[in-house]
C-alpha cells in the first residue's frame, strides 16, 4: 500500500502557510469514515497557538497565530487541500463493548508532512455534529480543550509519546453541560488516529477485508519495515504490545493516570490519546484513582499494565483472521505474543526507574531495591516526584528523607558498584526525574483563571514551567509544592 498514490480528489496536496499536506486515510474505503464538513461558528477567537509546534511541521506560524487561522482551526474556513471527514471506530468502554462509537465531535482535515518527513494527522475537536454524536453536539468546552493543552505539552517535554495541541480557538457560542460554558475548538495534531477500536469496528461487522486494509495502511504507516516479514500482522500485534509497553511505562514513572483507558482510547502508533479525566499523583498510592466515571477503579495507577494487556488481547483478537487460516494456530500465535507484555512492560518500567535511580548496569536485587523504595513511599503518603527529586541530592550524600535511611543506605551500596561518581548518579537522575509536574490543584487554578475571568497569565506561566520540567527556575520554586488539604482535588471530568 501506497500513503502517497494520486487517486480522486482525496490526494490533493497544496501549500498552505509554508505547510505540505496529503489525505491518505481518505483514500481507504468509504466504509472507513462519513465525508463531512465542520459546523461554522459564529466569532472564532484564538487564544492558544503553538509556535514551536506549528514551525516542526513546517508551517508559516505568524500566517497562522491571526483571523485566518481563527478561520481554519474552527472549521469556517476548510482549505482547498483538506478532505473532511469523521472516522468510524468502536470500542470497549469499561469493559463493555460498543458496536459504534466513532468521531462525534471532531473532524479529520488531513495530513501534515513535517520538516521531519514524519505524516501526522490534523484533527478538529469540537468541530460539530457527525453521523457519529450519538444524541451529542459535537462541540466541546473551552475548559477540557485547554486542559488538554496543558496536559499534553507537559507530556511531550517529559518526552512521553503523545498528541499534541497545535491551536485552541474560542467560538464565540456557548455550549451546554452541567452548566453553560464557552464553546472551543482543538486544533490537535497526533502520528495518526487509529485505535484498537478501529479495528473491533470493522471485525465486530465480520468484515475481515475491512480489517486487512486497515492491517496493511497501518503497518504502511508506523511500522514499514514489518511488510517485509514472513507474517507482518502477527509482527503488527508484536509491535504494537511494544509501543504500547514502553509508552505505559514511561507514563507510570512520571506519576500518571490516563482515566480512561478504554480500547477507544489506545492509539495503533504507541501515543496518549484524549486527555480526559486524566491526573498526575501527588502521594503515591497504586490504588489512586481521580475519574469521576471510575467508580470500581479500574483504570486506577497500579491497574494500567493489566487493563493494556486487556486492550491489547481485544486487538489481537481482531486480527486472528490475518494471523493464520486455522483457528486454533491463529489463538495460539496471538495468545504467545500477548503473554509476553508482562515482561516486556517489566522491562521498560525496570531499566526507566533504574535511571530514575541513578542506575546503569543490572543487578538481580534491582526489582527489590525498588519495591522497597515504592512500598515506604506509599507507608509515607509520600510525594511521588519530590520523593525522588530529593533521592537526586541524596545520591551525592545529601540528607535521607526522613524514615528512609536504611533504604538509602542500601540504595548507596548499589551506587557504589557502578562505574561513575555520585555526581554523575545524580546528573543521571535529575534528567530523569522532574522537579515539576502539572499537577492536578494548578492545573485547576489554571483552567479557572482562563475560563471564568479571562486571564490567561497563570495558564502561559504554568505551561511555561511546564515546558522545562527537569530544570526548575528559582522564580518558579513555588510549582514544586504538592497541594495544600483545602487545595487537594479529587476528582478530574471528562469533560465531553
Amino acid at each position: 500500500m501506497s500513503l502517497t498514490q494520486p487517486t480522486d480528489m482525496a490526494s490533493r496536496s497544496a501549500d498552505l502557510a509554508g505547510g505540505q499536506f496529503d489525505n491518505s486515510y481518505a483514500r481507504l474505503p468509504q466504509r472507513f469514515y462519513a465525508r463531512l464538513v465542520p459546523t461554522p461558528v459564529r466569532n472564532p477567537h484564538i487564544v492558544k497557538f503553538n509556535y514551536t509546534l506549528a514551525q516542526e511541521l513546517g508551517l508559516e506560524a505568524e500566517g497562522l497565530d491571526s483571523e485566518v487561522g481563527a478561520a481554519f482551526f474552527c472549521g469556517n474556513q476548510v482549505p482547498e487541500w483538506a478532505d473532511p471527514l469523521a472516522m468510524a471506530y468502536a470500542g470497549h468502554q469499561f469493559g463493555h463493548f460498543v458496536p459504534q462509537l466513532g468521531d462525534g465531535r471532531a473532524i479529520l482535515l488531513g495530513e501534515v508532512i513535517g520538516r521531519d518527513g514524519k505524516r501526522r494527522d490534523l484533527h478538529l475537536k469540537g468541530a460539530g455534529q457527525t453521523p457519529f454524536s450519538r444524541r451529542g453536539d459535537g462541540r466541546a468546552a473551552l475548559g477540557p480543550v485547554l486542559r488538554e493543552y496543558i496536559i499534553s505539552e507537559a507530556m511531550h517535554a517529559l518526552g512521553i509519546p503523545t498528541t499534541r495541541m497545535l491551536a485552541v480557538v474560542t467560538t464565540g457560542e456557548p455550549v451546554f453541560r452541567e452548566t453553560t460554558l464557552p464553546g472551543a475548538v482543538l486544533a490537535r495534531v497526533a502520528a495518526s488516529h487509529i485505535r484498537v477500536g478501529t479495528f473491533e469496528y470493522f471485525a465486530a461487522q465480520g468484515d475481515v477485508e475491512a480489517v486487512k486494509i486497515l492491517a496493511d495502511y497501518a503497518i504502511t504507516r508506523h511500522y514499514p519495515a514489518l511488510q517485509v516479514t514472513p507474517n507482518p500482522y502477527l509482527a503488527l500485534l508484536a509491535a504494537v504490545c511494544e509501543a504500547q509497553a514502553g509508552l505505559i511505562a514511561s507514563w507510570m514513572q512520571v506519576g500518571f493516570i490516563h482515566g480512561v483507558m478504554n480500547t477507544d482510547n489506545m492509539t495503533i502508533s504507541g501515543e496518549t490519546i484524549d486527555y480526559g479525566p486524566c491526573a498526575f499523583m501527588d502521594a503515591y498510592d497504586p490504588a489512586t484513582v481521580f475519574s469521576s466515571i471510575d467508580h470500581h477503579g479500574r483504570y486506577a495507577f497500579g491497574n494500567q499494565p493489566h487493563i493494556a494487556q486487556w486492550n491489547l488481547a481485544r486487538f489481537a483478537e481482531t486480527l486472528l483472521p490475518l494471523l493464520n487460516d486455522n483457528q486454533e494456530k491463529a489463538v495460539a500465535l496471538a495468545e504467545e505474543t500477548i503473554n509476553q507484555f508482562p515482561a516486556t512492560f517489566t522491562r521498560y518500567w525496570r531499566d526507566g526507574m533504574r535511571r530514575k535511580l541513578g542506575l546503569v548496569s543490572e543487578q538481580p536485587d534491582d526489582i527489590s531495591l525498588i519495591n522497597a523504595l515504592l512500598d515506604l513511599m506509599q507507608e509515607h503518603a509520600a510525594d511521588y516526584t519530590n520523593t525522588f527529586r530529593l533521592l537526586c541530592s541524596a545520591a551525592e550524600g545529601g540528607v535521607a528523607p526522613p524514615g528512609y535511611e536504611a533504604w538509602v543506605t542500601r540504595w548507596q551500596t548499589r551506587l557504589g558498584q557502578e562505574v561513575y561518581s555520585p555526581r554523575e548518579a545524580a546528573a543521571l537522575m535529575r534528567a530523569n526525574n522532574p522537579a515539576v509536574i502539572p499537577r492536578n490543584h494548578r492545573v485547576e487554578a489554571a483552567l479557572s483563571a482562563a475560563v471564568k475571568q479571562g486571564d490567561l497569565v497563570p495558564l502561559e506561566t504554568l505551561l511555561a514551567v511546564l515546558s522545562t520540567p527537569f530544570d526548575l527556575k528559582p522564580e518558579h520554586a513555588e510549582y514544586i509544592n504538592p497541594p495544600t488539604p483545602s487545595e487537594r482535588v479529587h476528582q478530574t471530568f471528562c469533560g465531553t
